[in-house]
C-alpha cells in the first residue's frame, strides 16, 4: 500500500501494492466506493467481483437519501485483441466457480479522485478504468482508456436489476416492462412505477441480449448467514472499437431525464471540490507537523478528509443528514451527532453542521431526537435515549465553535423542550429521577443506549435503568443548556445530576465506574467502555477518578484499533465478531472493537496525561477494508480483522478529528 500527493490538479490517494493486487483474496476483500450526496452510491471490490449483494453500479436513493434500489449491477466488459478476447471482470457462482478472473490483469488501483484501475494485457496494451458518481444525480460513469497496444474492441453486457438494496434480484416472467434501443443506448423501465434507465455508450453498435446471468454468489452474504445467490438480467450489449482515433469511452448509466454531462467536466467538478474540502480542513493551523501518531501521513489526513464528505447527505429538497455508513445504513439520529464534530466541525464545514442540526431540530417529538429513518420513508424511530443527549453535545460543540448567536436563539426553545420532557418523562421509561436527579432509561424489550443489539426479541445488553454514559452526556446536556441559556434551573439540575453520580457510579476499588445502576440500586460491575464517555466529557469527576477510568479503560479494554465493549475477563466475552445474524450480534458488544470510541478516549487521556494516541493502526487500516475509509469494528482479539460496514461514519469521524486535534 502505497500514499500519494496531489498530481496534476488530481488529490489521490491510496495506491494498492502490487502484492495485495497479485492475491485474489486480498484483492477481493477490499472494497471501494463512490457517491452523490443524496444516499446513492457505487461500490464493488477492487478484484471486480462482487462479494456483496449491495455491490453494484448504480443504488438510486429514490427518495433521498433512503428508498435504495439497485439499478446497475455490473457490466461484464472484454477487450478483443488480434481475435483473442480478455475479460475485466470477475465472476463467482454458486458451484463455487470463478470465472472470468479479470482480476488476474488489474496492476494497479487508486482510491482518489475516483475508483481507478490499471488492466495491463499482452502486446503492452494497458486499459484505464474510472468509476464515478454525478454529484446530485443518479447517474454513474465508467470511463475506458486505452494505453498503447494494438487496437481493440471493447464489448460491454450491462447487468441490471430492480431490487430494494438490502434483497438478491431474482428473475420475474415480465421483467422488463419496458424496454428498447434509444440514440446511443438502450433504456427499459423494470415495473411501470419504476424510473427508466438509460444505458448509453455513444458510438458503439448495441445488439439485444435479454438472458438471465443466474447462480451469482456474493461471498461476504454467505458469511453473514445471508442468502448469497442472485439472478441479474442483461438487456442488451454494446461493442465500440478502441483506436488511435478513439482512445477513451465512456458509459453511462442514468435514470435523470436530461442528457448526462460529458465524464471529463462531472470529474473535473469531483477533483474541484475535493480539492477545496481538503484546503479548508488542512489549513496550516490543523495540518503542522505530527504530533500524536497519525504516522506523519498529511495524505491519511486527506483520504479521511475526503471519507468524510461521502457520508455527507445535502442537496435541494434533501434533509441534510449523515449517513451512518456503506452500504447498508442510512442516517440515524445517534450516529449523526457523535459524527458531526469531526465530520463537520473539525473539517470547518460549519454550515453543513448547522443545516444538519436544525433539520434534526425539526423532528424533536415529545423532547426527544429520531433513532433512524426507516429505508422506505415512514415515520421516523424514537426507540433511543443517547440520540438526543449527543444532539445536545453536537449543539454546544457548534455553538462553541462558531459563536452563532443566531442559532443560540433559534435552538433555545428546542433545547428548553428536550430538558423539561426528560425531567418530567418521555417514551420508553426516560425520566429524570427525582430522588437523585441521574437520568432513568429502558423497558423490557428495548434496547435503547448505543449498546442496542436486538436478536428477535432478545435484547444482547437491555442495560436498564442510570447507565453511566447516559448520566454523563445528561450532566453535560444540562452544562451546556446552562451556558446557552443562562436558566438557574438548568444548574440546579446539573450540580445535583453531578452529585449523585460521583456518588453512585465511583466504583470504591478504584477501576473506574461502574456501567449501568439497575432499577433497584444494584451496580452492573462489568468493564466497559462507556465510562471513557464520562471522563471525556463530564468536569464533575475528580482528576484521580478520572485517571481511574482512563488507566482501567486502558489495562482492559484498549487495543490497537479502538476499545473493546467488554473486557476479556468477563465470562461473556467474545472475541469474534462472525457467523451469521445471531453469532454476530451477540457478540456486537460483548468483546468486539470500535474504532470510534477511540475519540472519547483521547480527550480523556488528554484531560488525564496531557498526551496523545498513537494513531498509526488505524490509519494503516485505510487500505485494508473499505479502501481510504474505517470499518465499523474489529475482531476484539488477534488477528483483528476489520468487519461490519467498511465505511462507518463515527469510526472515520473520531479518528478525523482526533488526528486534526493531536496534530495542532
Amino acid at each position: 500500500m502505497k500514499h500519494y500527493e496531489t498530481r496534476g490538479g488530481y488529490t489521490t490517494g491510496m495506491t494498492l501494492s502490487a502484492e495485495t493486487l497479485a492475491d485474489y483474496v486480498s484483492c477481493s476483500r477490499r472494497e471501494w466506493l463512490s457517491t452523490n450526496g443524496t444516499g446513492s452510491f457505487a461500490s464493488g471490490t477492487v478484484a471486480g467481483v462482487a462479494t456483496r449483494g449491495y455491490h453494484a453500479l448504480l443504488t438510486a436513493a429514490l427518495r433521498p437519501p433512503t428508498h435504495r434500489m439497485v439499478l446497475l449491477s455490473c457490466l461484464h466488459e472484454t477487450v478483443t485483441m488480434n481475435g483473442v478476447a480478455y475479460d475485466l471482470h470477475t465472476g463467482r457462482y454458486a458451484d463455487g466457480t470463478l470465472h472470468p478472473q479479470g482480476w488476474h490483469y488489474i496492476t494497479a488501483f487508486d482510491s482518489l479522485p475516483v475508483p481507478t484501475w490499471q488492466f495491463d494485457f499482452p502486446n503492452g496494451l494497458r486499459i484505464i478504468k474510472r468509476i464515478f458518481l454525478a454529484p446530485g444525480k443518479n447517474t454513474v460513469y465508467v470511463t475506458y482508456a486505452r494505453v498503447g497496444g494494438v487496437d481493440v474492441d471493447l464489448t460491454l453486457a450491462p447487468l441490471v436489476a430492480w431490487k430494494d438494496y438490502h434483497h438478491q434480484m431474482r428473475p420475474w416472467d415480465d421483467f422488463p416492462a419496458r424496454h428498447g434501443f434509444v440514440e446511443n443506448g438502450y433504456q427499459l423501465q423494470a415495473t411501470p412505477d419504476a424510473p427508466m434507465l438509460r444505458l448509453l455508450l455513444p458510438g458503439a453498435k448495441w445488439s439485444r441480449a435479454g438472458w438471465w446471468h443466474r447462480n451469482n454468489f456474493h461471498e461476504r452474504e454467505a458469511e453473514r448467514g445471508q442468502d448469497p445467490i442472485e439472478h441479474l438480467y442483461c438487456p442488451a450489449s454494446a461493442t465500440i472499437a478502441l483506436h488511435k482515433a478513439i482512445e477513451s469511452v465512456t458509459f453511462i448509466a442514468t435514470i435523470e431525464p436530461e442528457e448526462p454531462r460529458p465524464a471529463s467536466l462531472v470529474i473535473g467538478d469531483i477533483v474541484r471540490r475535493q480539492n477545496e474540502l481538503v484546503a479548508l480542513a488542512l489549513r496550516p493551523s490543523s495540518s503542522a507537523p505530527n504530533s500524536g501518531g497519525t504516522g506523519g501521513r498529511e495524505s491519511s489526513l486527506t483520504d479521511l478528509v475526503l471519507a468524510a464528505d461521502q457520508f455527507v447527505v445535502r442537496g435541494d429538497g434533501v434533509r441534510t443528514t449523515i449517513l451512518a455508513g456503506y452500504p447498508w445504513f442510512t442516517d440515524w439520529g445517534r450516529d449523526t451527532f457523535i459524527a458531526l464534530p469531526g465530520i463537520c466541525l473539525a473539517t470547518r464545514r460549519f454550515d453543513v453542521a448547522r443545516e444538519i442540526l436544525t433539520a434534526f431540530a425539526g423532528y424533536v417529538s415529545q423532547g426527544m431526537i429520531p433513532n433512524r429513518f426507516p429505508d422506505a420513508g415512514e415515520d421516523p424511530d424514537y426507540n433511543t435515549v443517547d440520540a438526543t443527549l449527543w444532539f445536545v453535545h453536537a449543539c454546544g460543540a457548534y455553538e462553541a465553535a462558531t459563536g452563532d448567536g443566531a442559532f443560540r436563539d433559534e435552538i433555545a426553545p428546542v433545547l428548553r423542550d428536550i430538558i423539561s420532557w426528560h425531567v418530567r418523562g418521555t417514551r420508553y421509561g426516560i425520566c429524570m429521577d427525582p430522588e437523585d436527579g441521574l437520568l432513568l432509561a429502558g423497558e423490557a424489550g428495548t434496547q435503547l443506549t448505543w449498546m442496542d443489539a436486538k436478536v428477535g426479541d432478545y435484547v444482547v445488553t437491555p442495560r436498564i435503568g442510570k447507565a453511566v454514559e447516559i448520566n454523563a452526556l445528561w450532566i453535560h446536556a444540562l452544562t451546556i443548556a446552562w451556558d446557552l441559556l443562562g436558566e438557574e434551573t438548568h444548574l440546579t439540575l446539573m450540580l445535583r445530576a453531578a452529585e449523585s453520580f460521583r456518588s453512585k457510579f465511583v466504583r470504591p476499588d478504584g477501576s473506574g465506574l461502574y456501567d449501568v445502576i439497575a432499577p433497584d440500586g444494584t451496580p452492573d460491575r462489568a468493564i466497559r467502555p462507556n465510562q471513557i464517555i464520562a471522563a471525556a466529557v463530564t468536569t464533575h469527576l475528580s482528576r484521580e477518578e478520572t485517571r481511574s477510568i482512563v488507566d482501567t479503560v486502558t489495562r482492559e479494554l484498549l487495543t490497537p484499533y479502538g476499545l473493546r465493549t467488554l473486557a476479556p475477563s468477563d465470562p461473556a466475552y467474545r472475541p469474534r465478531y462472525e457467523g451469521n445474524g445471531f453469532s454476530r450480534d451477540t457478540a456486537y458488544h460483548q468483546g468486539t472493537v470500535w474504532p470510534w470510541l477511540l475519540g472519547p478516549y483521547a480527550d480523556a487521556r488528554r484531560n488525564v496525561y496531557g498526551d496523545t494516541v498513537d494513531l498509526s493502526p488505524v490509519m494503516r487500516h485505510l487500505g485494508d477494508y473499505g479502501v481510504g475509509g474505517i470499518a465499523e469494528v474489529f475482531d476484539a482479539s488477534e488477528p483483528q480483522h476489520p468487519n461490519g460496514c467498511p465505511w462507518q461514519a463515527w469510526s472515520v469521524a473520531e479518528v478525523l478529528r482526533t488526528a486534526l486535534s493531536q496534530n495542532k
